[in-house]
């Protein structure tokens, strides 16, 4: 099971990010919701972004490129094997600064991704 940390987390049950979160824990990945929104999602809560988690294997995205640039120390300090963009979220800027740091950028669905068994 790969720990996995959403950046985006919200509790609206329309939005992509939420059913992601739904179905990394109906599949048995341990979540860390993170977002500007207060709530849970999954039974967890969504935390502000901020405190660094060491055992995080996958960072799936559901922000735009437009609020990306407060998260990239962040990304970078969590320090997962692979950062997730899903469709809408790429960023050429961020996808450097990942692989500079080692870790590897993946333009793919969460959610199809976990559909497929390619998570």
């Amino acid at each position: 099971m790969k720990n996995t940390l959403i950046i985006g987390a919200t509790p609206n049950p329309t939005r992509y990010a939420y059913r992601a979160a739904q179905m990394l824990k109906s599949r048995g990945h341990e979540i860390i919701n993170v977002g500007i929104k207060s709530g849970e999602v999954a039974g967890v809560t969504i935390e502000k972004p901020g405190d660094i988690h060491n055992d995080v294997h996958t960072i799936t995205l559901y922000i735009g490129p437009a609020l990306q640039d407060e998260y990239f120390d962040y990304i970078v300090k969590t320090n997962p094997k692979r950062v997730i963009f899903n469709p809408g979220t790429e960023n050429d800027k961020l996808e450097n600064v990942l692989r500079e740091n080692g870790i590897e950028p993946v333009e793919a669905c969460t959610l199809v991704m976990l559909s497929t068994g390619q998570y």
